[in-house]
């Protein structure tokens, strides 16, 4: 079997919509490593967007999920519960960034998730409107779209989003954004387009994922939190690609010194599992009667497995230290390229979550085809790659920081040989 073939059987298969950046079917994965359908090796530098932060297959994520296989795949938590559900919102209640009572509730995908966010944040406050800032993205559902600071290709063709969502600039220097101007729009905003009185909550990613890997400011979190505590706002910190050890701590939120009133999570809690979860406030989180939140599949019993081994993985592992040594020796050799390559404007990231970005040589312009450029000339090398970013000039680096050592510097050497190639014209 060819990659082709399938690919051809795709085209008559499969919706034009579901978008997909190579056309290598996978075989097998393990770890930092895939093998596609025709026996070919690639890095991944992806993993599944964020997904398995411990590597494809990691043996206890793959062990705790055997031992629950063996025991039930199904019962609806909603109607006959199991204790490894109570016990997994347990552990997130003691993670997540915040000194305050929590409670959790566990969905199965992002948008999911940032969709119970909204429907709590509304319980919580009565009230209805909600901000969230250009450059973001919250998922593909109606509410996530609207959320959705990005327009291609997540809002084409779709209609009218959903009513009583704004949108705020969000403040990044490099394009001439700052937190003051950030923050200034959003008074705009409560003077032009909506009261503040009536706002239930403001979505914000500590560090934006598709819209280019930048993180928020420090002071901006700060003065954020301290305008949603003046006007009575909660504050949602999306954190479905921040979390789990990626940025160098558990959560993106760590970085900061004030903490969201809810937090959603997803992507790489289960491990490559599906399974989502929102924490926050035990009384925010209370506000919704019972039965206004859950779903047939939300908790699934093998997800729940993952996640407790996830958790243990990160610890036992120490990944977060992990992440920070891995996106420190990423940046370097990023960083000793700029001198041959002025198509470099911008080397960034927090721990494990990092990021390139392409301009025209000596303008503001930006470089979507370098960025591309670079990407294809990667997968050739057998590196996979993903491009982010409103202007699609971004290059972002999500490999498992589980990846083998002499494997990471396989990469980094094609990854250096794929940003020279396209300098050359290759």
């Amino acid at each position: 079997m060819e990659n082709s073939q399938v690919s051809a059987r795709k085209d008559q298969a499969i919706a034009r919509g579901v978008g997909m950046m190579t056309q290598v079917y996978v075989d097998r994965a393990e770890n930092s490593e895939i093998w596609d359908i025709e026996g070919r090796r690639f890095i991944d530098f992806a993993s599944g967007i964020a997904v398995v932060n411990t590597g494809h297959r990691h043996p206890k994520v793959i062990e705790a999920v055997k031992n629950q296989l063996d025991r039930f795949t199904h019962t609806c938590h909603q109607v006959v519960p199991y204790e490894n559900y109570v016990g997994l919102a347990e552990r997130l209640n003691a993670i997540v960034p915040g000194d305050f009572e929590k409670k959790t509730v566990f969905v199965t995908t992002g948008a999911e998730a940032v969709e119970n966010a909204v429907k709590i944040a509304r319980a919580a406050t009565g009230r209805n409107a909600l901000i969230s800032f250009s450059g973001g993205f919250h998922g593909r559902t109606f509410m996530g779209m609207s959320l959705t600071g990005k327009v291609a290709p997540y809002k084409l063709g779709f209609g009218s989003m959903s009513a009583d969502v704004f949108h705020a600039p969000f403040p990044v220097p490099l394009h001439g954004i700052t937190t003051e101007q950030s923050l200034a729009a959003l008074e705009t905003l409560f003077k032009a387009d909506v009261d503040p009185s009536r706002v239930a909550g403001i979505i914000v990613e500590p560090v934006q994922g598709e819209g280019g890997f930048y993180d928020a400011p420090r002071d901006f979190m700060r003065k954020l939190r301290a305008v949603c505590d003046k006007h009575g706002i909660l504050l949602i910190a999306d954190e479905v690609q921040t979390g789990f050890a990626r940025t160098g701590k558990m959560f993106a939120m760590d970085h900061y010194d004030v903490a969201a009133d809810i937090t959603t999570m997803a992507k790489s809690l289960a491990g490559g599992f599906p399974l989502a979860a929102v924490t926050g406030r035990a009384e925010i989180m209370d506000a919704p009667m019972p039965g206004g939140l859950g779903g047939t599949y939300g908790g699934n019993p093998l997800g729940i497995a993952a996640a407790h081994a996830v958790l243990d993985v990160i610890e036992e592992e120490q990944l977060c230290d992990r992440a920070n040594t891995l996106g420190s020796h990423l940046k370097q050799r990023l960083e000793s390229l700029r001198g041959d390559i002025p198509e470099i404007v911008d080397i960034r990231g927090l721990g494990f979550m990092n990021a390139v970005e392409f301009n025209q040589p000596g303008t503001d312009i930006p470089n979507a085809d370098f960025a591309n450029g670079v990407r294809a000339n990667a997968l050739k090398r057998g590196l996979i790659l993903l491009t982010c970013g409103v202007y699609g000039n971004v290059i972002r680096f999500l490999a498992p920081i589980t990846v083998q050592d002499n494997v990471f510097s396989e990469a980094l050497d094609i990854l250096e040989a794929s940003i020279r190639a396209m300098k050359d014209g290759n």
